[in-house]
């Protein structure tokens, strides 16, 4: 029982909530998750059990997808609607169109600065504990990149609410993203929904929720991706048994001892793989010089058999 579990977390669970019921589906305290939703939000939630947890660290880097519900005319402490009223504004004057424009200002790289209420920590304590205790600290703003903005649609002015699509890089903020769209326009703005609808290449259709992996739990069948599968983004390379045998040792294999290399260029991570089955994560290195030997770097060797 070692890999990936793709569930849609339902409202109202911290994504550790959902590790804790996993843990006792699955009888294992080695479970971990790939990106931490709000218990607010919904989604995709990616779960790794067993020895499925030394993937995490290829799959947190992933890109990510959302729908999300922006509400106008409101500004809360936490950036969504389980926050604090601080300010309302009044959003007359506003118009669809003005909404697209400012969208579309939020599209590409931008700069966006930390909220308080994340899990981000200051001197080993996270900030949404300093924030409940009324202490707001310095955070650093930092670059992310918004692939994609979109207005799915605009209830301007009946309901002041914008339903909008969201592609981004790993660490985007959308509270944050809703929250400087509402800066932009004057009147403040909150998250009111947030769905995640992909992590990589996981879509929501591919996920169970809790109720069905009980269920499947039950039956004995739970559907869990290997290793290897969870990490198909990336290429994969057939060592011979000469090359998986000095692997399980440690070294790093040499381009001859590999099948199907090809013109693979300098720093892509890839997926050493004997058989059906995944033998390490590494890093093309054709940059032999000083003191570095070998063609791979390895980045993570998993059990063998």
């Amino acid at each position: 029982m070692d890999g990936l579990l793709l569930i849609h977390k339902p409202e109202g669970l911290t994504s550790h909530d959902v590790v804790r019921r996993v843990r006792r589906l699955c009888k294992t305290k080695k479970v971990g998750h790939a990106g931490t939703l709000d218990p607010m939000a919904t989604g995709v939630l990616l779960i790794a059990v067993n020895e499925g947890t030394k993937v995490l660290q290829f799959l947190l880097q992933a890109d990510k997808a959302y729908k999300a519900r922006v509400a106008l005319g409101a500004i809360t402490d936490t950036q969504d609607r389980e926050g604090a009223v601080l300010e309302t504004r009044p959003v007359a004057g506003i118009t669809c169109d003005r909404v697209r424009q400012e969208i579309a200002a939020l599209t590409g790289e931008i700069e966006q600065l930390p909220p308080m209420y994340s899990a981000l920590k200051k001197d080993g304590v996270p900030l949404y504990k300093l924030a409940r205790q009324g202490v707001e600290v310095e955070r650093k703003a930092r670059q992310v990149n918004i692939q994609r903005f979109q207005m799915l649609s605009c209830s301007l002015p009946e309901t002041a609410e914008v339903e909008v699509a969201v592609d981004c890089s790993t660490g985007t903020y959308i509270r944050t993203l809703g929250h400087d769209l509402g800066q932009r326009l004057g009147c403040g703005a909150h998250l009111a929904a947030l769905e995640r609808t992909r992590v990589g290449s996981f879509k929501l259709e591919d996920c169970i929720t809790l109720e069905q992996l009980e269920a499947e739990a039950e039956a004995g069948r739970l559907p869990i991706r290997s290793p290897d599968q969870a990490l198909q983004e990336h290429p994969g390379i057939d060592l011979d048994e000469e090359a998986y045998r000095r692997l399980l040792h440690g070294i790093a294999p040499s381009f001859s001892e590999v099948k199907g290399e090809g013109q693979m260029p300098e720093g892509v991570t890839c997926r050493l793989r004997f058989g059906e089955r995944l033998i390490a994560m590494a890093r093309v290195r054709k940059n032999r010089g000083g003191k570095q030997r070998g063609d791979f770097e390895l980045l993570r060797v998993f059990n063998s058999p």
